[in-house]
Parts: C-alpha cells; structure tokens; sequence
C-alpha cells in the first residue's frame, strides 16, 4: 500500500538511532512512498543513549507539532526517554496542532499523557526504527498504519484458544504494560472507566507480567474495563525455579483474581514484534469475541481526513 501524499515529522523523545544508515533507509523509504518527511532528530545532537538532550528532544516535538507541513508526526523509537520530558510537554499545544501522533513502547507514555490531559486520540503504531528501516520491511504492519490512519474506520481480527465469548465497546487504551504501570499516580494516567485496554511487554518474566496486572488491579484499574486484551509477550527466559509457573499459569491465575464481568483475551497482533497492527488510542471500540477469535471495530477518531 502506497502512502498518502502528506507530511510526516520524524522526532526522537525517547532513543536515538542504532545507526545513521537506518536513519537514512527509513526516510527514503517513506520518500519512496510518497510522504514527503520532515527529519526533526539530528545523530549529531544525540546525549547518552537518547535522541537528545532533554530540552532538545522537547523541541523537536514542539517544532513538529508548529510545522504547518506536517500532518503525521511519528517517533524515531522507543527506548526510553519521554519520562523525563513529560512534565514539560504542553499536551494542550500537541492537541491544538491536529497532528497525528504514532508510537508504541516508550512512545506510550505520551499517549497516555495525551488522553489524561486533553482526550485527544493518537495512534499505537509503527516507529522509524525499526518499522521502516528493515531491508525488509513487514509489510502487514505498514498497511495497517495507513489504513488506520485513513479511517474513518479500523478493524483488527485475532484468534487465540480460551477467549471468552464478549461484545462490549468502550474507549479504546492502553500499550506497554510497564509504561502504564510506571504512570500510575501521576496526572499523565488517563482515568477510563468501561474501557478496553489492551497491553503488551517485552523481556518482562511472567511473573514480572503478573505482579504489573495486579497494581493495576489493586490500584482499581482492572475491574473498571470492559474487558483486558493481551497483546504480545516475548522474549523472558524460564527457570527450573518456575516449576510448571509459565506464561499460561500467571494468566489464569490473573483470570480468576478479576471481577467476573471482567474478561481477559488473548491473540492481539501487537507488541514488540514484526506483525503488529495499530491501534487508534482513545478511539471508540466494539469487541466481539467468540470461540472462533474476535474483532475489534476502532471510530470516533482523527483521520487524515478529518484530523
């Protein structure tokens, strides 16, 4: 899929680039398609292992969000680095400029920031890095970027063993379960009640996993979704110590500690992985689940065409 004609802004609030040769190839392919980009994020002005200073990676959101050019405003990476600014990001200026902002992992904490503090939507999705930097992109992923963005509509399908059978609709939330947790407490978590939140981590061991869901149970997160969708987790290491504990075993146990009208799913194609669907954050959504998997129906969002 080819993308629109528009203006797409590079910024880095969080890592820098592994390397400026991935920097390149992300843009001229974003070129290639037909975006014309607006590059906010200079190798030469990195710190430590981030995109920039702190007031260097504050300004490229700023100016990104002021350039009349720029319809779309996606971030370089993940990492880690948007904690550090967010007391200092006018979530009211980001709203006012209309743009479209994509992100996941690190880039969570500004969707959450977002929400709270106005209720504009914006989009869990790919990054430059390394999305668009592959030799070989994942092509499903980046169809799923422009479809979103396109809308007026999304839809994502999955198929998981054990879901139950649920159709809800609430306001669509969520990301990188740590990042969510890491929030708790501050004016930066959104408060969503019959909402739809979905979750995923990487490198977090099932108990890990386990002790971040039940803060947010104890934290009386949980019970006020209509329902919890699990996305991706990967990449922990098992232990002879876990005797039989595994990823599977934390998650009944979480199902049988949440409020009865509270289902879990699983099977989201979302996560730190290649295959990975986007996700309007803050949308309206309809879940529908049966023994053969479920759709989840995302409107009521900005679009391309309707910023």
């Amino acid at each position: 899929m080819k993308t629109p004609e528009i203006g797409i802004a590079i910024v880095a609030p969080g890592g820098c680039a592994p390397d400026e040769a991935a920097l390149a190839r992300g843009i001229a392919r974003l070129q290639a398609q037909g975006a014309t980009v607006h590059n906010y994020y200079d190798p030469e002005h990195t710190f430590q292992r981030f995109g920039g200073t702190d007031g260097g990676r504050l300004a490229q959101l700023n100016a990104a969000a002021a350039d009349p050019d720029v319809q779309v405003v996606i971030a370089l990476r993940g990492s880690y680095g948007i904690s550090r600014i967010l007391p200092d990001i006018d979530f009211d200026r980001m709203a006012a400029s209309r743009k479209l902002f994509v992100g996941y992992s690190d880039f969570t904490a500004f969707h959450m920031g977002l929400l709270a503090k106005t209720g504009r939507a914006s989009f869990a999705g790919p990054m430059l890095c390394d999305d668009f930097t592959r030799d070989e992109p994942e092509q499903f992923t980046l169809d799923q970027l422009w479809s979103c963005l396109a809308g007026p509509t999304h839809t994502v399908t999955g198929a998981s063993a054990g879901n139950p059978q649920v159709e809800v609709t609430g306001k669509l939330w969520g990301g990188n379960l740590a990042m969510l947790v890491h929030l708790l407490g501050t004016p930066y978590f959104p408060q969503v009640d019959g909402g739809i939140l979905f979750l995923e981590d990487v490198n977090e061991h099932p108990y890990r996993v386990e002790r971040m869901l039940l803060q947010l149970l104890h934290a009386g997160v949980l019970q006020r979704q209509q329902a919890v969708v699990l996305g991706d987790f990967s990449a922990y290491k098992l232990s002879p110590m876990d005797k039989g504990y595994d990823f599977d075993a934390m998650l009944a146990y979480v199902r049988q500690r949440l409020p009865v009208p509270v289902p879990v799913l699983t099977g989201l194609e979302f996560g730190h992985i290649r295959r990975r669907v986007t996700l309007p954050f803050g949308g309206h959504a309809r879940l529908q689940s049966d023994a053969s998997g479920f759709s989840l129906q995302v409107s009521d969002y900005p679009t391309l065409a309707r910023p």
